[in-house]
């Protein structure tokens, strides 16, 4: 199933964990509160049943993503965003994806990052290498419809996703964003 957008796409199983996480946060008054703040049509395809499996516009979760930022934490959007990749994380980590969690084995997670990019994103790829025993860059390439709010998920995630493979105190930086004007997308990440 593919719905219609701008041809940038996303799994359904983004927009349930976005969701989801705001009923742990506030219920379904939570819920219609950043929903009311998109438009009819958003609206009316977010109170369906998403599909995990199935492609949604990229643009749907974006403005997803901002409503959530503008009503979670609108004095630090950014914290948000972050807040966001890591529900995500640990949606996806403790249900359809835990088969990548190994307890101690951070690296063995990141090096599952191009299989796991593929459960998300629909065009672009991830690649993954290791710089140390504790630390590894993730780099992504010809993604569509790059956003430093989308990124700032990126990084919740995978320090999320550190964690719980039992990297301690995790840190992913991003000194390379096509958002802001990079060939590609770079994720240093580092752990105890």
């Amino acid at each position: 199933m593919v719905l219609e957008g701008s041809g940038s796409r996303i799994k359904g199983g983004v927009l349930i964990a976005r969701l989801n996480m705001l009923r742990r946060l506030g219920g379904q008054v939570r819920v219609d509160q950043v929903l009311g703040r998109l438009p009819p049509v958003d609206q009316a395809l977010l109170r369906q049943a998403i599909l995990p499996v199935a492609w949604y516009p990229l643009e749907l979760n974006l403005r997803l993503d901002s409503a959530i930022a503008e009503v979670l934490s609108p004095e630090d959007e950014g914290r948000a965003f972050i807040d966001m990749g890591r529900s995500s994380a640990d949606e996806a980590l403790h249900g359809e994806q835990s088969a990548f969690i190994r307890r101690g084995e951070p690296h063995f997670l990141l090096s599952q990052a191009p299989r796991i990019y593929r459960f998300y994103y629909a065009v672009g790829s991830r690649t993954y290498e290791s710089t140390g025993p504790r630390s590894a860059i993730l780099r992504t390439f010809s993604a569509e419809n790059v956003t430093e709010a989308d990124c700032l998920t990126i990084i919740g995630w995978h320090e999320r996703a550190i964690e719980l493979s039992g990297g301690l105190s995790p840190r992913v930086t991003h000194p390379m964003c096509r958002a802001r004007g990079a060939a590609h997308c770079e994720y240093h990440c580092a752990w105890e």
